[in-house]
């Protein structure tokens, strides 16, 4: 893929900033960054895809929720609720600039065991002392609100139609993009092949054409990829590709209001897409993969997919796929929760990483919270130290429960 592409040299020697990645962390990092009025110094995205064929962002879901089990979760999608009301004013309010789609269906999680009902239970109360809209709901609730689920087996429902459901990532990336290109952030495209590593720092990234960047900080946005960029700087991170499968079908029989975003206990989620329906679901056996590795699993459709809606929505027993893709989680091994800040024993290379699903969603506070430790040396505007690599290194995890 990459070498059909032609890759581009770097219009200085050296850089206060580069960020290793172009997608929607790293457009964000760099947005964030170059609209700071504390931070005058000079950015270098290096991508090495600008087509972002394979990258996580381009086979996204686009969904955002408050539904986290972690407060510190629930409040960096709260922000990025904020940041995409607030869109056409932050980008400048320009008559160019777009509104960002949104439709607040919600999601709808559903408990058949006591275990999970109780683990919505306290997560919950946890929303719910955020401010978060999400509320509890008896199977008589759920089927008064939405008469179309099969809840034989259901014992409790969780669900929130206040800055939750699908919003329109793809537009607010490009945006990012473009944005941060007009305040003077170079995208390059090229590949990092090496970091070079002196007296406690990184001082330079080596590109595949043979320059080296000197660099004041290095960020590592690399997505799926990003234990390969910690390696280049001597550091491990637990973060790897994992296959995540979507399928866009039509139903003969249409439902008459809007479908929440379902987390069906058996561990396929659907909801409403457009004129359509989108489903998805993790491979039967979860494990890594190669990175360039985006082959489709044809049976999962037929064998786990089709019967679990048929199932959980009768009316979806007529139903016709229309369209389906692989994408990869940067999945975090450890924990399922992102990696933020800087590593101690290289206090200028900074992890934003591992998002396991949840990257397009919290990408506006990744950026935000990088803009501040790059300008700042701390964060001011929310405490994302809990989710530093030092629980990496100390093997402490953070675990999020709430993970599809």
């Amino acid at each position: 893929m990459t070498g059909k592409l032609e890759f581009g040299a770097p219009n200085a020697a050296s850089y206060d900033v580069v960020i290793i990645g172009g997608a929607i962390i790293g457009s964000s990092v760099a947005w964030f960054l170059s609209d700071n009025p504390d931070f005058d110094g000079s950015i270098l995205v290096v991508e090495r895809d600008p087509t972002f064929e394979t990258a996580s962002t381009s086979h996204t879901n686009s969904c955002m929720r408050q539904q986290f089990s972690r407060e510190l979760n629930i409040q960096i999608s709260q922000f990025g609720a904020q940041f995409v009301r607030e869109f056409r004013e932050r980008m400048g309010g320009g008559d160019d600039v777009p509104d960002i789609h949104t439709n607040h269906f919600g999601y709808m999680y559903l408990a058949a065991d006591v275990g999970l009902a109780e683990a919505l239970t306290e997560a919950q109360a946890v929303q719910a002392a955020c401010g978060a809209g999400t509320k509890l709901m008896s199977p008589d609730e759920i089927a008064a609100a939405y008469p179309f689920y099969n809840l034989e087996d259901i014992i409790l429902g969780c669900h929130n139609l206040k800055d939750e459901g699908y919003f329109d990532g793809g537009t607010m990336f490009s945006w990012l993009g473009k944005a941060a290109r007009a305040k003077g952030v170079e995208y390059l495209t090229n590949k990092v092949v090496g970091i070079d590593v002196a007296s406690g720092r990184a001082s330079a990234v080596r590109l595949a054409t043979g320059e080296v960047v000197a660099a004041g900080t290095i960020i590592n946005a690399s997505g799926p990829r990003a234990s390969l960029t910690a390696a280049m700087a001597g550091l491990e991170i637990p973060v790897e590709p994992r296959r995540r499968y979507t399928f866009i079908f039509d139903a003969a029989d249409r439902l008459d209001r809007d479908l929440p975003l379902t987390i069906d206990p058996s561990g396929v989620h659907v909801r409403t897409d457009g004129l359509y329906y989108m489903a998805g679901c993790p491979p039967e056996i979860d494990e890594p993969v190669d990175y360039d590795d985006f082959d489709m699993d044809h049976a999962i459709w037929e064998d786990k997919v089709w019967p679990a809606l048929a199932n959980r929505i009768p009316s979806f027993e007529a139903i016709k796929l229309v369209s389906s893709w692989v994408g990869h989680y940067a999945f975090n091994t450890l924990d399922q929760n992102a990696i933020i800040g800087p590593h101690p024993d290289l206090p200028n290379f900074i992890f934003v990483n591992g998002f396991s699903g949840h990257g397009l969603q919290q990408s506006p506070a990744m950026g935000r919270g990088v803009s501040e430790l790059v300008t700042y040396g701390e964060y001011r505007s929310l405490d994302m130290s809990p989710l530093g690599v030092e629980r990496i290194i100390s093997n402490s995890p953070l675990v999020e429960r709430a993970v599809i």
